[in-house]
């Protein structure tokens, strides 16, 4: 049985350099499954990524999955990626180790927390409005640990500055005047103890009435509750829009934000992955 791969229209090549294609996945040229492959509008060229890989029931379970995903990054090496991203939704138990069979890493997981009633902040702690003032040396903050982050997880320092430039126009177009941000500062006995931005409407393609981006608690005042209390912030903020539900998403090496959220009743929705080629 031999398993190829058989584009179904031309590669698509935009003016940027990005690239798209859908294959049919064939074995002795009968089509069994479905491939999807495009370059990273936010990374770049040379990162690419699995948007779908589909394997007919009938055919499952019989290595056909294994092979197109290793034709695919064969594809991706020739349009000159050095690394290939891929999302899995939770559920997709056998997806999820398919790709660690295959040597991906996990990068992060987003979540997802249904909204009901609007929480109680702790005694002594109290939500406001960033103010204008404030927001520039909030957003020189923002940017620049969002920037490392992605370099400190295999990202050059123009992709991660590109990606910034992109989701923090995507996200932030007025600044703090735009209609869909709340920037919030919790305050404790009088005095400021952490920040958090959240984006209402569905901001990252969850299904969510709301979303978290950002929830910073300031070195000298962690470990006292207060990233849970921002949380809360969150949701207060969210039911008051009329947000049902409200998303996040958190790095896989973050183990005590994961923890937090846990014990928040958010739960896992879908991994994020990547392989280096």
């Amino acid at each position: 049985m031999t398993t190829t791969l058989r584009p179904t229209a031309p590669l698509k090549t935009t003016d940027d350099g990005e690239r798209r294609c859908t294959y049919e996945v064939c074995v002795n040229s009968r089509p069994v499954g479905v491939l999807e492959l495009s370059t990273d509008a936010k990374f770049g060229a040379s990162h690419g990524q699995i948007q779908r890989l589909d394997i007919d029931e009938p055919d499952r379970r019989r290595g056909r999955a294994t092979v197109a995903a290793l034709a695919a990054e064969e594809v991706l090496r020739g349009w000159g990626c050095v690394q290939v991203r891929i999302t899995v939704p939770i559920e997709a138990r056998a997806a999820l180790t398919l790709a660690g069979d295959l040597g991906y890493t996990t990068r992060g997981h987003n979540m997802v927390k249904d909204l009901t009633v609007p929480p109680v902040l702790p005694p002594a702690s109290v939500s406001r409005a960033m103010t204008e003032t404030e927001f520039p040396s909030w957003l020189a903050r923002e940017r620049a640990g969002y920037t490392r982050s992605w370099v400190e997880r295999g990202s050059t320092e123009e992709q991660a500055a590109a990606k910034a430039d992109a989701d923090f126009t995507a996200y932030l177009p007025n600044g703090p005047a735009t209609p869909s941000v709340r920037l919030r500062v919790l305050t404790h006995e009088g005095a400021d103890r952490g920040d958090i931005w959240i984006s209402l409407g569905d901001a990252y393609g969850e299904d969510v009435g709301a979303y978290v981006f950002s929830v910073e608690v300031a070195p000298e005042h962690r470990g006292q509750g207060h990233g849970r209390s921002l949380l809360l912030i969150a949701e207060q903020e969210s039911l008051a829009a009329g947000a049902r539900s409200i998303g996040l998403h958190v790095f896989a090496d973050n183990t005590p934000a994961m923890g937090l959220y846990e014990s928040l009743n958010y739960r896992y929705t879908r991994t994020h992955l990547f392989k280096a080629l």
